[in-house]
């Protein structure tokens, strides 16, 4: 007998046109053909090769993409920590990572926008409770706002719209896919951000599309909002880039294979840092003020405030105008000295006390 296959291959082969945009640096999702090409033109770059993913077993994880960003290949959670920053809680052994009941959800250390994302998980071999008490957890999208549930959904019956593969609270699955509780199950996601204006006015919705165990389940929906379990609130404005995040329910739910495809233009990798980290780096350097907002460090020169986002633990850069900061660390670990500048250059700047 030949092992099942988890992956639908039209899917994982097929959504490699989707890298399209980051070849050309035209707009995710397009609007129509680039109007920078007439038809066959024979100067238009051709897309990047890639050596498209394989399929996983049950016995046996696929290989992802080579143009993936692996985020759980099975060794360890260095991809990821606790929602404050600090390291997980988490185990990992046999391949796969499981959530330690009680030691709160995960994220991802680096942020996504409009990703492809592919994630394997299993519900408890041996089921217990019932409805949303058996095999629960969930894959957030923007830090902890989008929801597509994790849920173990074979044989039990619980509120549409929160069964495995729902976006909780609001759209159930088109069907229900699921395996046997035990079975390793694959979800992939196609996420859109939100995109606000420069007043926070919501300009258009997140959408997911949705496949679970090779069958579609959504097709780009647009989400009202964040999904919560009693209401549904309005959108609030947020970064385009978040991290991504899995749910610690109480039960433990096994995950492995995790990898994102980023979609649209090419742009610098962003992290989230724990605000304790970022509060190392507030203070006065010379010419510059740096401050921590929320978990962003703003800073402030020539009369200009400028918002930083962090390409690694000490190397940040504006997005507004082309600031770039590394701080430098001394032996002990105090910050006294940082490098900038702007467009070109570099600028020496020690911490004032």
């Amino acid at each position: 007998m030949k092992p099942s296959r988890l992956l639908f291959p039209g899917f994982v082969l097929g959504m490699g046109v989707l890298g399209w945009c980051s070849a050309v640096g035209a707009e995710f999702p397009p609007s129509g053909p680039d109007p920078r090409w007439i038809p066959h033109d024979r100067t238009r770059p051709r897309p990047p090769v890639i050596v498209p993913a394989t399929p996983s077993t049950q016995a046996e994880p696929g290989r992802p993409p080579s143009d993936a960003v692996v985020l759980f290949d099975g060794k360890d959670l260095s991809a990821w920590c606790a929602m404050d920053g600090s390291p997980s809680k988490w185990v990992v052994r046999d391949g796969y990572m499981e959530c330690t009941p009680g030691s709160g959800y995960i994220r991802t250390r680096r942020c996504f926008g409009d990703v492809q994302l592919h994630l394997e998980w299993a519900a408890p071999a041996k089921p217990q409770g019932s409805g949303q008490g058996r095999g629960n957890s969930g894959l957030f999208f923007g830090l902890d706002r989008y929801e597509v549930q994790i849920l173990d959904s074979y044989e039990n019956e619980t509120y549409a719209d929160g069964q495995a593969g729902a976006i909780y609270g609001q759209y159930p699955p088109l069907v229900n896919a699921s395996r046997p509780p035990g079975e390793w199950q694959t979800y992939d996601v196609v996420y859109l951000a939100p995109r606000f204006d420069g007043e926070g006015r919501l300009v258009s919705p997140a959408r997911l599309t949705v496949f679970h165990n090779g069958v579609l389940i959504h097709y780009h929906v647009p989400l009202t909002g964040p999904t919560q379990w009693i209401n549904r609130p309005p959108y609030g404005a947020h970064p385009e880039k978040l991290p991504i995040s899995l749910q610690d329910h109480g039960n433990p739910v096994r995950f492995r294979n995790i990898w994102v495809r980023e979609l649209g233009p090419p742009s610098k990798p962003e992290y989230m840092l724990s605000r304790s980290l970022l509060d190392r780096y507030a203070g006065r350097y010379d010419q510059l003020t740096i401050s921590r907002e929320g978990d962003h460090l703003v800073a402030r020169i020539g009369g200009e405030s400028v918002v930083l986002y962090a390409e690694s633990e000490t190397k940040f850069f504006g997005k507004s105008t082309d600031l770039q900061i590394e701080f430098k660390p001394g032996p002990d670990g105090e910050v006294n000295e940082l490098i900038w500048s702007v467009g070109e250059g570099a600028n020496r700047a020690t911490r004032r006390r």
